[in-house]
């Protein structure tokens, strides 16, 4: 189950477009749901130092550093970092760098947890980008990753349906087991790109580089629903998914 490795820039043609979505605090998943189910499952002192990987325009820096925590942030394109520098500088550190080389931007045992927030599944292969975390982490270290359901969203391949027999909402999965590379959308510099990958890819690799999966959350949308149906089917299919390993 791999790809070919994709082009060292990231999201750095459609920074803007990204900017505009997501902005200085987070969309509103951001806030209502990833943001407080990360830091849910994390225990942040003023001792801990945190890598965000994937860290965009840093939304997650001011939160992070409420805590008494020290920040950083690493992100592939330049444009996202130097406005994560603009509108989070005071909240902690941002560099550019490849999350598939992670030794080449940060020391070694140099960090207490590595978050993943909404980003892990733009980003690929998982192996190399795994056992860099394990080699960044400090023992007994926490990754705790944040991302669309790999078991319920899959996009392009997976959706809602009605049975109006039953008065029923139901989601519709198309394909699964296969790993995908998906064009998500198109923009005038360049398109964004998803990978799907079955869950056990994630938690198998996580294994194969000493990432001990001890916690694993299924989440449900923070939206309520139109009517019965449909807001019986939001409490019941989690749409997003966290994984928690600690360092062996």
């Amino acid at each position: 189950m791999s790809y070919k490795k994709s082009p060292a820039s990231g999201w750095d043609d459609v920074a803007s477009w990204y900017d505009g979505w997501v902005g200085k605090r987070g969309s509103d998943h951001h806030q209502k749901l990833a943001i407080p189910a990360l830091l849910d499952n994390l225990t942040l002192t003023d001792k801990t130092t945190l890598l965000d990987i994937g860290c965009g325009t840093g939304v997650l820096a001011p939160y992070v550093h409420k805590t008494g925590a020290t920040y950083t942030g690493i992100d592939i394109a330049p444009r996202l970092i130097k406005t994560a520098k603009q509108y989070h500088g005071a909240s902690g550190k941002f560099h550019i760098g490849d999350a598939r080389n992670l030794v080449r931007h940060v020391a070694l045992s140099s960090f207490d947890v590595c978050t993943f927030l909404l980003s892990i599944q733009d980003m690929n292969p998982l192996a190399p980008i795994f056992e860099g975390v394990s080699k960044i982490l400090k023992p007994d270290g926490s990754v705790v990753l944040l991302l669309v359901h790999p078991c319920f969203r899959i996009p392009r391949q997976s959706g809602w349906g009605y049975e109006k027999d039953r008065k029923l909402q139901y989601r519709r999965i198309d394909r699964y087991l296969s790993p995908l590379k998906i064009p998500m959308k198109q923009h005038k510099r360049g398109t964004t790109i998803s990978f799907h990958r079955p869950l056990s890819e994630y938690i198998n690799t996580l294994g194969r580089y000493g990432l001990l999966v001890d916690k694993l959350d299924e989440i449900t949308t923070y939206e309520d629903g139109k009517n019965k149906a449909e807001r019986r089917a939001n409490d019941e299919i989690p749409l997003f998914m966290l994984i928690r390993a600690r360092k062996g």
